[in-house]
């Protein structure tokens, strides 16, 4: 595959990444109240939370400005890193997992960019309305990421017993809230992982 393609490959990724996340997150939000959890399945569920961290809602130290600059930066350089492996002639699928990371990192950008300055945050139960550009409940750069996506694949209770962990507790098997841009990351570090090791040990020499 000529480089060329890659790099449309690779933007058209991006592109697409981005818009299918924005529309999800626009719809949620607009959609649904803060909290508002829609059962699609007993394993899957719509959960509308906002965070003001990394992916599946994980904290990052340094602060919300830190994190967004962070986020900006990374972007950058993988953006930059891309461009540099298209024309060391990687191999097409490397390529498609890069792109994937990035889109997901750019998706996140968005909301930490602009969404403090274009919804505003009505009382409970109320749902969330454009307003006029720099009206929105914060400021530029401070903006939350909307996640939604909930798989409680297994729950059970603990047995109340002082001895055990979390003794009496309902326990859930994968309980982190996410979006479409966290999916994109993570089948993009995990592709990586399974079918790109060589390529990722030959980068660590």
């Amino acid at each position: 595959m000529s480089q060329r393609t890659k790099y449309i490959v690779s933007i058209a990724i991006f592109i697409a990444v981005l818009v299918i996340d924005q529309i999800i997150k626009v719809n949620v939000k607009t959609g649904m109240f803060l909290g508002e959890r829609i059962e699609i399945t007993s394993w899957f569920s719509l959960v509308f939370v906002e965070n003001n961290g990394m992916a599946f809602g994980w904290e990052l130290w340094g602060g919300k400005l830190f994190l967004t600059l962070f986020r900006v930066v990374a972007v950058s350089v993988i953006g930059w890193f891309i461009y540099k492996e298209i024309k060391r002639n990687r191999p097409f699928g490397y390529i498609v997992c890069l792109s994937l990371i990035m889109a997901g990192a750019a998706g996140n950008i968005i909301d930490c960019l602009f969404y403090g300055l274009i919804f505003n945050t009505p009382p409970y139960p109320g749902v969330a309305q454009f307003v006029p550009f720099g009206d929105g409940y914060g400021d530029f750069l401070y903006g939350k990421v909307v996640d939604m996506f909930y798989f409680p694949l297994i729950e059970w209770d603990m047995p109340d017993k002082s001895f055990l962990p979390y003794a009496g507790e309902h326990c859930v098997f994968f309980s982190p809230i996410f979006n479409f841009a966290d999916a994109a990351i993570s089948v993009g570090i995990v592709a990586l992982i399974l079918f790109y090791y060589k390529i990722l040990n030959e980068l660590n020499k």
